[in-house]
């Protein structure tokens, strides 16, 4: 069973963290320019404008390469550790005596334990799951860009901009998925330590999310 102080703390938590990305979706909605979101999008617009006017498939196709090799590394880690953390939860029969002694204000409980194994591994699926979406993204803009000025592809650039940003969308949310374990794996120690975890993962992507 869980206490009361870790329904408090962890529905603490989650409601802080909601609330920001709330805050953050609305911000980037109505002044997308305020916001490191919104001026990327901007960014990526202008670039496929200046690219396809220019004709420089070459610069695009590398850095293209760049952006899809970020994205390969970063989905290979994101299922080698949730794989990790899903055996953990399979192989450990109780929490470990670390985290209980860490864990001030909680009650024992091995169901509780594996839940936060499980949260914890489903957030990495997440992050893999839109690293490799956004692989795909990559891909579609790489053979589109180079055929865009043709009249035979029928392809232009707000056709370009569009995939574009729906690769670059899925990269933005497998980062949020890698900001997420920081508390989710805090939480693994305690509510308490969630709600800390929320609490300075706020503090760091206030800034992150306001400047490119």
């Amino acid at each position: 069973m869980m206490s009361y102080w870790d329904y408090g703390f962890t529905l603490l938590a989650i409601v802080i963290l909601s609330s920001y990305h709330i805050w953050l979706l609305w911000k980037t909605h109505h002044q997308p320019l305020s916001t490191a979101i919104g001026l990327s999008r901007r960014i990526r617009k202008i670039w496929v404008k200046q690219i396809i006017a220019e004709n420089q498939a070459l610069l695009a196709i590398q850095t293209l390469r760049n952006w899809t090799m970020a994205a390969t590394l970063l989905s290979s880690t994101a299922i080698l550790i949730a794989l990790g953390i899903l055996n953990v939860a399979f192989v450990t029969e109780s929490e470990p005596e670390l985290a209980k002694l860490i864990d001030y204000l909680g009650y024992p409980s091995e169901n509780f334990w594996l839940l936060k194994l499980i949260t914890l591994s489903s957030d990495f699926f997440f992050a893999f799951f839109n690293f490799i979406l956004a692989i795909r993204y990559y891909n579609h803009v790489g053979f589109i860009i180079t055929v865009s000025g043709h009249e035979e592809a029928n392809i232009g650039v707000e056709s370009v901009t569009k995939i574009l940003q729906r690769g670059a969308n899925h990269y933005t949310l497998g980062m949020r998925g890698y900001y997420f374990s920081i508390p989710l794996s805090l939480w693994l120690f305690g509510s308490i330590w969630l709600l800390v975890g929320s609490l300075l993962l706020i503090v760091i992507l206030l800034r992150l999310d306001r400047f490119v």
